[in-house]
This record gives C-alpha cells, sequence and structure tokens, in this order.
C-alpha cells in the first residue's frame, strides 16, 4: 500500500521463500520478485526474475535478442528446464515438507535454547520452516563455523551474499543485537530429509563446540568474572 502510494514499484526478494512457503505476486501486490533455484533443489547458478506485465525493465547484457532483449547470450536452457522442474516439485510437496520442517525447525531451537546465554534471531513461530538463527555470547561465529564443519555440521554466521566477510550481519545489527553479540551468530538451514537424530546430533555438537571455544575465550572469562556484563 506504501509503494502504491509512493508510485514506487515493490520488488521482493524472494530467494529463501520461494518453493518453501506459499507466494502469491497478485495477492501480494508484488511488482517484482526474485528467486534461486538451488534453494529449492534446483541447479546452482539459475534463477528467475518475475515483472509485472507493462514494467519496462533496462537491458542486463547488451548484444542478442535472447531473453526478449533484456540478457543477451545463449540461454542455459538444461538449467531453466531443470529449475522449472524442480519448483513444481517443491510446490507440490510443500505442505508436507513445512509440516516436517517446522517439527525438527522447533526441536532444534528448544534444543539450542539450553545452552546458556544464548538469544534466538527472529521470531519463534513466524518464521521459514527450516530456518534457524542463533546468537551466543561470548565466541566468535567463525571458530564456531570451523569446528562445527570438522564435526560434519554445514553452516553459516551470515547470509551466503556476505560469506566474504569477517564483521557481523547487518541484518542482526538492524534488529538490536549488539556488535559483540552478532558477533556470535549461527545460521542453520535444514532440508525436508532431515531426521530427529540429525538434528539431536546437531544439538548436542553445537552445546560441545560452544563450550570448548567459551573455554579459553578473554570475552567469556571477562563475562564470568564480572569485568564486562551478560546481554543475553
Amino acid at each position: 500500500a506504501v509503494c502504491r502510494k509512493k508510485k514506487v514499484l515493490f520488488h521482493v526478494d524472494a530467494v529463501q521463500a520461494v518453493g518453501h512457503i506459499p507466494v502469491n505476486v497478485v495477492d501480494d501486490n508484488i511488482d517484482m520478485l526474485s528467486a534461486s533455484a538451488h534453494k529449492f533443489h534446483g541447479p546452482k547458478g539459475t534463477g528467475f526474475l518475475y515483472a509485472k506485465k507493462g514494467i519496462r525493465l533496462r537491458n542486463l547484457i547488451e548484444g542478442g535478442a535472447q531473453e526478449r532483449g533484456l540478457r543477451a547470450g545463449t540461454e542455459n536452457v538444461p538449467g531453466i528446464a531443470a529449475m522449472a522442474e524442480a519448483l513444481k516439485e517443491a510446490n507440490a510437496g510443500m505442505e508436507d515438507n513445512a509440516k516436517h520442517l517446522v517439527k525438527m525447525r522447533d526441536r532444534l531451537i528448544h534444543g539450542l535454547q539450553e545452552i546458556p546465554h544464548s538469544a534466538l534471531n527472529g521470531d519463534a513461530v513466524k518464521r521459514l520452516p527450516g530456518n534457524v538463527n542463533f546468537c551466543f555470547e561470548g565466541i566468535e561465529g567463525e571458530s564456531l563455523l570451523l569446528l562445527l564443519d570438522d564435526k560434519g555440521v554445514c553452516a553459516s554466521s551470515g547470509s551466503a551474499c556476505t560469506s566474504g566477510s569477517l564483521d557481523p550481519s547487518h541484518v542482526l545489527l538492524a534488529i538490536g543485537r549488539v556488535h559483540d553479540v552478532a558477533h556470535g551468530s549461527l545460521r542453520l538451514s535444514i532440508g525436508e530429509e532431515i531426521t530427529e537424530e540429525e538434528v539431536d546430533y546437531i544439538i548436542q555438537a553445537v552445546k560441545d563446540t560452544v563450550e570448548y571455544l567459551r573455554g579459553f575465550s578473554p570475552i567469556w572469562r571477562d563475562l564470568m568474572s564480572g569485568k564486562k556484563e551478560f546481554i543475553l
């Protein structure tokens, strides 16, 4: 409504949403929408941009007439076809997948909340079915990721878009996390094939790793001695 009133186009970055939760460009008054295939088990490097009829877009790449003259170069036909098929499959199983993912997600959240001085980022319910994001006080996210990787747990401390940066997530800072706390963030994305046993393994791996890192963290030592006050 605000965009309509100000005559501004409404673009949605739906990369994390498409294939996982219902998205309706008409009901949600979306003018443009971006999606990426690998988020719903399609091929990496493939995605699409939805633009409402009548919206004029500028050329991305000059040259040939492919993509209605907007992006020159031979189309990746196998990638496009595979993306479409993957999206059909994701949408067909969305409801059942979401039920399972929410159950596993909540199990993971409840387990990680047992770690002292930790906090879930975002609402506990109003979030993607397979997304869990935590902050742990007194540690650095980069060290946490490296040690979890040794345990076979693949995770991130921020978005893939900023994976090359050592700075804390600007999104976490924007929602009110202070710098030191945001630096100890962990993002876990789970798929529909995950089991309770795998979730429990992740919980224990994170618990053990956080405890280990806090054991020689000068920040944690200052917190425990009272030199610094706990935030979480």
